[in-house]
């Protein structure tokens, strides 16, 4: 394959002369170096004035029919021609961009056109690029496969190419076009790209400041400054169309500070000497500084009042003159018409400039415009989502009076949904009538079926596993179905649900679900896993949720379960029975076989902004539920949840989160240690509700540590603790968390960072009665129980042995166990004993002092799904809590 430069490959015609080449840009690169493709010679002087043309003759033409090249000329048989007319010929072919060389040649006036064509682009190849694909630069360019090569064509495109890198802040790219010639006049174009480093902002110089300094007006711009920590961010990126916005953000800088004078005389971008990156000048005045002088309102409408809406105007006279509280107030009178059904009301604000003293006079006018009625509602967009799941959530219908509030919190309803794009919003358009509206729903369908699959590791559980499949549009009729399997150490369960949200197409809101857990609570003593209790709950739940008003809801619901609470026999039993030796008292009080029939309801209020991604808003739940319409249970549990929002903006998210419940039960189970709430029932605390603790990490719990034999000393290495939660019957937990905006890059890779503190406890359950055992000095008398001080020692445990009847056991003296006290001479049995060595258990963390956590954690939208990442550090913890830093999870969607 034989390449030539384009700007420079040879050309074996002679034409009689070549238009001149346009200069090329000196920003954009070096240009390729087209010639005309001519080598210009003045042959036409030679000939006489007024030559009679005799024939107009074409050579060299191939795809090109020899009339069409005529038609491009004015030279006709039997008309004179001079040497200008040839001139005007050879520039008049050359612009049809079809041929690479023209000459004309003249034989006593037979003219001879000889044309070379240019060739045909068999293909277009890109090398070097990097950081563009192949797809996003064959959008930009215009010659394609099958055309016709013009050099203009090329230069175009190779402008285009510089410039589709500049928008991505390299400036010092290059691109060079070469021409691989090939057979039946054909040509290879190659683009050779040297895209060069990222072009970034060295320094930003203002000039002419004198009230602020240059780091307090740089903090206000979008452009940063490049510097090692903002590897993250695309901001300190030289983009000119940043440049324009950032003399915006001075300016509204200094009107809200009271610079009414304030402008930018000039913003330069000057590249640095090596041409890789540039620095910024701001010329500016700054001006004189204003208060407010006389404010007043003036409306035109026949229910907006101006004496009634002053309060709408927070500046006062001799405040500093601030151009965003003109906004702000604009902002609020407009939207305060638009209560009053005037969608098109408009405020102008007017000003007076007094110079002399200083102040800003402004007149509020409201002016005249006609109550708006919606004429119809349109939506657009939905393929899969059936019309009426959207307009059950519009606050408004045909016909009603225009109402703003009602517009934005339709807008709230349908984008809470879930099933459309993050930034919806109701258009407002006019109607057939001055009086008239339409709204427009244009709605973008997202994915609303959910496959997640969530993994995780722990000291407890060691790994976790969860699948889940979930169908939050079912048929395009808002129905919610889903289906989830979760597998680790600690639990297993099946669980599936299914809610129709609007029963009969009346806002009535019915589900219900089915599930299977089995739960094994278990610890690790080294590296076997001892398992203590095992539940096992099969039931059903049936939900109704009924609209109190706008922003309330009641949800009733009715839940009927069997729950199955055992332990493993050949651990914590003895003569048939659970020995609290082995097990401890409170697990031997949870075992049995129970059925939980239970009503609840939750009253919940709720005016967030968006209930997948909240930005702001308040979200209340009040919950309480009773078990004991029949079954073997009877308690009360409550419970209140509260979320609030706010958006602080330039994208900076503020959440603030409180829960708290309390269980009362209504039995008495009697007996030291024995508490009235069965463990299975009480609350719990740790992942995922305070990151940074392990699951169940925190509250209440009992401990047994081993001894050395032959000593009182305790084995203490946590590996060898076996440490069982027993949960609480009160719990509160409190969240504060900032989500932290990225430069536009992460924006669209969809990476969320937050910085998040958790506190909270769970306490209040009677303390357990806990296993003692005789400490006994060196001649083996009993001298205390444990622990044991000094040099006493702790006793071995020993159980005596019973049969099926209760009998106690002997051990003959085979080792065989019998029921016979004596053997055939008379002489008595050992009694059978269980002997287990000793240990010392203690009842930790039953407190109301807060465990604090602070962190940070990550959301990721990757191609695999959605991926959460969270690191956090327990700065707050009580003795036996046990803690956890890293955490993740990943889904995907379809």
């Amino acid at each position: 394959m034989l390449g030539t430069m384009l700007g420079g490959f040879a050309v074996p015609a002679v034409a009689q002369q070549a238009p001149p080449s346009p200069p090329p840009a000196p920003a954009q690169g070096p240009a390729p170096q087209f010639d005309t493709g001519a080598q210009a010679v003045d042959a036409a002087s030679q000939l006489p004035e007024g030559q009679v043309i005799r024939a107009v003759l074409v050579e060299g033409s191939q795809r090109i029919e020899p009339d069409t090249v005529r038609s491009y000329v004015e030279l006709q048989p039997g008309a004179t021609y001079t040497r200008e007319d040839l001139d005007e010929a050879l520039r008049d072919l050359f612009e049809t961009e079809l041929f690479a060389d023209v000459e004309i040649r003249d034989n006593q006036g037979e003219l001879t056109i000889v044309v070379q064509e240019n060739p045909v682009i068999n293909r277009i190849l890109l090398e070097g690029n990097r950081r563009l694909d192949d797809e996003d630069i064959r959008g930009e360019i215009r010659l394609a496969p099958r055309q016709i090569f013009t050099r203009s064509r090329a230069r175009a495109d190779v402008a285009r190419i510089i410039e589709l890198y500049r928008r991505r802040g390299r400036f010092a790219a290059t691109v060079v076009p070469q021409m691989v010639e090939l057979d039946q006049n054909r040509v290879d174009i190659v683009f050779e790209i040297s895209e060069g480093p990222r072009s970034r902002v060295q320094q930003i110089n203002v000039i002419g400041n004198e009230v602020f300094s240059d780091s307090d007006l740089r903090s206000e711009m979008a452009t940063k400054q490049s510097r090692f920590f903002r590897f993250f961010s695309s901001s300190d990126t030289f983009d000119p169309d940043r440049l324009a916005f950032d003399q915006q953000r001075l300016r509204q800088f200094y009107l809200t500070e009271g610079y009414a004078d304030f402008r930018v005389v000039s913003a330069v971008a000057e590249l640095t000497p090596d041409r890789r990156d540039f620095i910024i000048t701001y010329v500016v005045e700054e001006g004189e500084r204003y208060r407010f002088g006389e404010l007043e309102l003036d409306s035109d409408l026949r229910d907006f009042r101006s004496e009634q809406f002053t309060s709408f105007i927070p500046m006062q006279t001799g405040d500093w003159y601030n151009a965003q509280q003109i906004e702000d107030t604009v902002d609020r009178l407009n939207e305060t018409a638009g209560l009053l059904g005037y969608a098109f009301a408009e405020t102008r604000p007017e000003f007076n400039i007094n110079r002399d003293d200083r102040t800003m006079d402004v007149r509020f006018r409201i002016e005249q415009t006609p109550r708006v009625y919606i004429e119809r509602i349109d939506i657009n967009g939905n393929t899969l989502t059936r019309d009426k799941v959207i307009r059950r959530e519009f606050r408004l219908q045909e016909g009603d009076a225009f109402n703003s509030f009602l517009v934005r919190r339709s807008q709230s309803r349908i984008q809470s949904l879930g099933f459309f794009q993050e930034n919806f919003e109701i258009e407002q358009s006019p109607g057939s009538a001055p009086d008239r509206i339409v709204l427009t729903a244009n709605v973008e369908e997202n994915a609303t079926g959910e496959l997640q699959v969530s993994a995780g590791f722990s000291s407890l559980e060691r790994f976790i596993l969860n699948f889940s499949v979930r169908q939050r549009n079912f048929l395009g009729k808002g129905q919610e179905l889903r289906a989830g399997v979760n597998y680790s150490s600690f639990s297993n369960s099946i669980e599936l649900g299914f809610t129709e949200p609007y029963l009969f197409d009346r806002n009535i809101a019915v589900g219900v679900d089915l599930f299977r857990r089995d739960f094994d609570s278990f610890n690790f003593i080294g590296n076997d896993r001892n398992t203590t209790f095992e539940q096992i709950s099969t039931g059903f739940q049936v939900r109704a949720g009924v609209p109190l008003t706008e922003y309330w809801t009641l949800a009733l619901r009715y839940g009927l379960s069997q729950e199955d609470v055992t332990l493993d026999r050949n651990t914590f039993f003895i003569n048939d029975e659970c020995s609290p030796l082995l097990a401890g008292r409170f697990l031997c009080d949870t075992i049995g076989e129970r059925i939980i029939s239970s009503v609840g309801y939750s009253l919940v209020y709720n005016n967030l902004d968006n209930n997948v991604r909240p930005s702001s808003g308040r979200r209340i739940i009040l919950s309480q539920d009773f078990a004991g319409v029949f079954g073997d249970v009877r308690y009360l549990r409550t419970r209140i949840d509260a979320d609030q929002f706010f958006n602080i903006g330039s994208g900076f998210i503020f959440g603030l989160s409180a829960e708290a419940g309390y269980i009362q039960s209504f039995e008495n189970r009697g007996g030291a240690g024995v508490d009235d709430v069965r463990l299975t029932d009480r609350f719990f605390l740790g992942e995922p509700q305070i990151r940074g603790f392990d699951i169940r990490g925190v509250g209440p719990r009992v401990q047994r540590f081993s001894y050395e034999p032959g000593t009182n000393n305790l084995i203490t290495d946590e590996r060898f603790v076996t440490d069982d939660a027993i949960g609480g019957r009160a719990y509160y937990l409190a969240r504060a968390e900032l989500e932290i905006p990225l430069g536009s890059g992460a924006r669209e890779l969809g990476f969320r960072p937050s910085i998040f503190i958790d506190a909270g406890a769970v306490f209040g359950v009677t303390d357990p009665e806990l296993q003692t055992f005789p400490c006994l000095d060196e001649d083996g008398n009993e001298v205390g129980r444990t622990p044991c001080t000094g040099d006493s020692i702790p006793g071995p445990i020993n159980i005596r042995l019973l049969d099926t009847d209760g009998t106690p056991l002997f051990i003959d003296s085979s080792g065989v166990l019998t029921r016979d006290p004596v053997d055939e001479d008379g002489d008595p049995h050992d009694p059978a004993f269980n002997s287990r060595p000793p240990f010392l258990e203690r009842f930790v963390g039953d407190s109301p002092s807060p465990r604090v956590t602070i962190g940070a954690g990550v959301s990721w939208n990757s191609p695999f799904g959605p991926f959460r990442i969270d690191l956090a550090y327990a700065l707050l913890q009580e003795e036996g809590d046990e803690d956890k830093i890293f955490s993740f999870n990943i889904g995907t969607q379809f």
